[in-house]
């Protein structure tokens, strides 16, 4: 029997071996983060100054590459039959959670064709609207709602991205009332908000801050315990009047299936020197973001944890799965 299982052994700790040699030289190539949605949104942002700070930790590239469409599909199913060695990526936010509740079935097996990497630059979540928006408060906008049915209505990029049901558990934690507008990207709506197509968006503070500071939009609440550095002025939701609002949005990394682990821990690594770095601490705080890192195990409770809100908020919604 030992000598049956001898082989097995030699060819494991060859195996280990070689994962670790390549640690130890990984990144010797450019390596490729997939964003799986248009330029201009929270996550493409967030990730190409991640990229860049790894590009200059490692001597080696990390470029983005966005891959639009299908709630962020396409991007991740790229991602997901890509070679398992750390030198393609996927960015994503917390709608990588929400996707089980949107697809009746996804192109790549969910629970392991992805492997979590790490989460970093925790976002509230903010209510947007126009800088010549008439609400001046959520409760205006939510007395409003309630008063007149049907005429307030809000965009996202797409049915069943975070923003979309973010502000359904806005609805239910306010008693908003508002009419779905779908884009295909942040950005877009971004852009559908600036010229009076719709009425007002959440988003994450990262994604609209370039706006905020350009004074052609105004946020009426952000989520999180206590107001932002950046956005003194901004009430949180619950001095806004929803105190059981409490999402917030992250950016995070994660790699294809078989990735060596310790190709993985020398990701979260050099993220977590990244992430801790006075230039990055200073580009989150002007986000209006939170520069932690949660990695590896944590980030894959998270991640579950995570999933079963959106389980919960997603049987409000009665989505129909595509």
């Amino acid at each position: 029997m030992n000598r049956m299982h001898f082989p097995l052994c030699a060819a494991l700790a060859l195996a280990c071996v070689a994962a670790g040699a390549q640690a130890q030289t990984y990144p010797d190539k450019p390596v490729k983060i997939v964003v799986p949605y248009p330029p201009g949104g929270a996550v493409d942002q967030v990730t190409r100054r991640i990229a860049q700070k790894l590009t200059e930790q490692t001597g080696q590239s990390f470029y983005v590459e966005n891959k639009a469409g299908a709630t962020g599909t396409i991007g991740a199913t790229q991602v997901a039959r890509a070679p398992g060695d750390g030198y393609t990526l996927m960015a994503n936010d917390t709608t990588y959670s929400i996707l089980p509740q949107v697809f009746k079935k996804l192109p790549w097996d969910y629970a392991h064709d992805l492997v979590p990497v790490a989460g970093f630059n925790f976002a509230p979540t903010a209510v947007v609207v126009a800088a010549n928006s008439p609400f001046k408060t959520l409760g205006d906008m939510v007395a409003y709602s309630q008063a007149n049915p049907g005429k307030l209505n809000y965009g996202t990029g797409g049915a069943g991205t975070m923003p979309h049901f973010a502000t359904v558990a806005l609805e239910g934690a306010s008693g908003l009332k508002a009419t779905h507008v779908p884009f295909k990207g942040a950005g877009e709506a971004t852009l559908a908000l600036l010229s009076g197509t719709i009425d007002f968006q959440i988003a994450s503070t990262p994604g609209v801050m370039g706006q905020v500071r350009g004074g052609k939009v105004r946020l009426l609440a952000v989520s999180g315990d206590q107001r932002l550095k950046a956005l003194p002025d901004v009430p949180t939701f619950a001095q806004a009047g929803a105190p059981d609002y409490k999402v917030v949005n992250f950016t995070g990394l994660w790699a294809a299936k078989g990735t060596p682990e310790p190709v993985l821990e020398k990701l979260r690594k050099e993220i977590a020197t990244a992430m801790a770095s006075a230039d990055v601490q200073s580009f989150a705080d002007d986000l209006g973001a939170v520069p932690g890192v949660v990695s590896g195990k944590a980030f894959a409770d998270k991640l579950k944890a995570d999933a079963q809100l959106w389980e919960a908020v997603a049987a409000k919604v009665g989505i129909d799965k595509q």
